[in-house]
């Protein structure tokens, strides 16, 4: 019989091309990993894997077990969720995908909150952007995601991924207080201006060159609390979303947007984990966070009209 953990190496190899990567996804050291894809030929008398430059290839025999193993692995998730319903407690382990924002502004409460009330539940939470996220949770290696989806760069939900929305995240134009535009603007006035973007790759950079072709940022920053400060320095300008956004220092200002840009904030499970009571208790969890959440503070107010 085949070692089940022998084929979440396999399918974890098979899915990142990397020992290492696959190591990471699954939470060991890369000897382990390697150990398991030995021991997993030994075991089928068949070479799996050989070597690629400084990467690692599957061969055919390994694709064809790489691709079972997919399905051997959907369906021991499916029967451990409906064993799990069956005893109705929350246990098993818990790992979470999240973008960043979500990651400061509601998983410690939602975390927190899931330990308290169900001890027998151990969490983990991994921070990466919404489609690394959602790749990991198609993929098996993490129980849920928590995401941010543009309208204007939506995310590709793969089958077998049941979602349900959170909320509605409001991103807010910041300008130097001293800057020309007043009140009120729309997004296709700002083509020209200097921008400070969120790091090429990710979802936020990827929304604003779709709402303004051809835009390319003088600044790439991940931080928003960073991308305030430059704002403040009169560098340029900035959407920054509401969710977790730090206070707004002196020198800069709000600028009202029409229409107003916003995102959904989603959680994502696989379809054959759906039974499993910790993923009903991890989306109240949210859900709770989520009320929780503060309001951003307000803007200094802005200078008078010369």
């Amino acid at each position: 019989m085949i070692d089940l953990g022998r084929l979440r190496a396999l399918h974890a190899v098979a899915s990142y091309r990397t020992v290492l990567a696959a190591s990471d996804a699954l939470h060991c050291t890369p000897s382990a990993v390697s150990q398991q894809l030995a021991k997993l030929e030994r075991e089928t008398g068949t070479t799996l894997i050989e070597k690629d430059g400084r990467r690692i290839r599957l061969t055919e025999a390994g694709r064809v077990l790489a691709a079972h193993a997919e399905r051997v692995l959907a369906t021991v998730d499916e029967a451990e969720a409906a064993l799990a319903a069956h005893r109705d407690t929350v246990t098993g382990r818990l790992t979470v995908a999240s973008f960043p924002t979500a990651c400061r502004a509601l998983l410690p409460g939602a975390l927190q909150r899931l330990e308290a009330e169900h001890p027998q539940l151990a969490t983990g939470l991994v921070e990466v952007n919404p489609h690394v996220g959602l790749d990991m949770l198609h993929r098996g290696h993490v129980d849920l995601a928590v995401l941010d989806d543009w309208p204007e760069a939506a995310l590709h939900y793969p089958p077998g991924i049941a979602r349900t929305t959170l909320g509605l995240d409001v991103a807010d134009l910041i300008v130097p207080a001293d800057h020309a535009i007043r009140k009120r603007t729309t997004l296709a006035g700002l083509r020209d201006e200097r921008w400070i973007s969120t790091n090429a790759g990710d979802i936020c950079h990827e929304w604003l060159i779709r709402v303004l072709p051809g835009v390319q940022p003088d600044f790439h920053v991940g931080e928003f609390e960073t991308q305030l400060t430059l704002i403040a320095a009169g560098l340029g300008i900035a959407m920054i979303p509401r969710l977790a956004r730090p206070p707004l220092p002196a020198g800069v200002r709000v600028v009202k947007v029409d229409p107003e840009p916003s995102r959904r904030v989603v959680i994502a499970w696989r379809e054959t984990a759906a039974a499993r009571p910790a993923i009903k208790a991890a989306e109240e969890a949210l859900r709770h966070s989520w009320k929780l959440s503060p309001p951003p503070r307000p803007a200094p107010p802005a200078p008078p009209a010369p």
